[in-house]
């Protein structure tokens, strides 16, 4: 069955990018959200559940720096939309804000789902339709598993795990997507150290994880497995003075005043030294032994921990996007924002901020295509 909607313009997709889209055109055009989920069920998650909306790093080519993969194209988004205008917006719907130390911003709440039902309160004037788009075929025709509609203008809003074959069928091409932000598994096993954090590494029984990790795992996400990394875990420390300072103590308690007992002896069993060894009976073949592991610290990554993945990375090619509206160049009057682009940030703030920023700068692309070409629409 084919309904004519009075809505104008087609949002596909009800997550964070899809929704800011929708809030900016509400008041001058007919929007539906089409949403086979709860819409903003992708939001409650993030930042624990407390919501890490942004980052406070206000300089937008600095904020772009974040991004392994977009950084150039964010240029032009960031330059229109950024941390500020996000912070407005929250705070125009009623969403206090503040900043911690380490510069991530949250809902003064800090609750994901008080979040998600102020941004859901100001989309008064959206329709949300509870169905799974399979095309949008000629004509603008959103057909679903259940209906057809018609649209002057579609957004495609879909995240970073959907929606690509109907995408495909637009004529757009697909960077592959790989798991970003997420654990690494490796050939070491450190199962008997699982659940021991060192400089935000977290050993678990699969490999490692943890902030430091998801860092990582972003810059390397479309390298080939396997791969080496290495660590520093001692510093710039005098072992041979520490030792001569402590002849009594043993060589694990030493170790534990800088790094957890645990893993000290978990080094020193892999290298054959007994953990109770007394620091005066440490030779200089042991010392070096220890220092050159604890400094070079190696760990062979085989591949992602599976469900690890927080974003992904890959998506629709950003050479086939106009950064200045989110525009297609294959298909006018399309649209994309959000996380179904390939560009993905750290851990921090920045995977929301590029939802908020590409869900405007898509919004505003729709209005200029509207006020340029308003004869022309269907």
């Amino acid at each position: 069955m084919e309904q004519e909607l009075k809505y104008k313009v087609a949002i596909i997709g009800g997550g964070p990018a899809g929704c800011i889209c929708a809030y900016y055109l509400q008041d001058k055009f007919d929007v539906s959200i089409f949403e086979k989920i709860s819409p903003l069920k992708t939001l409650l998650p993030t930042g624990g559940g407390r919501c890490n909306l942004a980052h406070a790093e206000y300089d937008f080519k600095e904020l772009s720096k974040n991004y392994p993969r977009g950084e150039k194209f964010l240029y032009s988004v960031f330059s229109k939309f950024s941390t500020q205008e996000a912070l407005d917006f929250f705070d125009k719907i009623g969403v206090e804000t503040y900043i911690q130390d380490d510069m991530r911003i949250f809902p003064l709440s800090n609750s994901s789902k008080d979040v998600r039902e102020k941004v859901l309160k100001a989309l008064n004037k959206v329709r949300f339709i509870r169905e799974e788009v399979l095309r949008v075929n000629d004509g603008f025709k959103v057909v679903t598993n259940m209906n057809s509609y018609k649209a002057d203008f579609v957004v495609i809003a879909t995240g970073g795990h959907a929606s690509y074959e109907l995408i495909k069928l637009l004529g757009h091409k697909i960077i592959k997507p790989l798991p970003s932000l997420t654990g690494l598994k490796t050939k070491e096993d450190f199962s008997e150290i699982s659940g021991v954090a060192i400089d935000n590494i977290l050993f678990t029984h699969k490999g490692i994880s943890g902030p430091r990790v998801y860092t990582i795992s972003s810059i390397r996400a479309r390298e080939n497995f396997p791969y080496k990394l290495e660590f520093d875990f001692i510093g710039d420390i005098n072992l041979q003075e520490n030792l001569n300072l402590n002849p009594h103590k043993s060589i694990k308690n030493l170790l534990a005043e800088k790094l957890p007992k645990s893993f000290c002896e978990y080094v020193l069993k892999n290298l054959n030294i007994d953990s109770d060894t007394k620091c005066h009976l440490i030779n200089g073949a042991m010392r070096d032994k220890i220092f050159s592991k604890l400094k070079h610290f190696e760990i062979n990554v085989t591949g992602t921990v599976p469900d690890g993945e927080v974003v992904t990375s890959g998506g629709v090619d950003l050479n086939e996007i106009n950064p200045k509206t989110m525009e297609s160049k294959i298909v006018p009057r399309v649209f994309f924002c959000g996380e179904v682009l390939d560009i993905d940030g750290f851990c921090g703030g920045f995977n929301l901020q590029n939802c908020w920023s590409t869900g405007y700068v898509a919004a505003e692309g729709v209005m200029h295509w509207f006020a340029s070409f308003s004869s022309n629409l269907l």
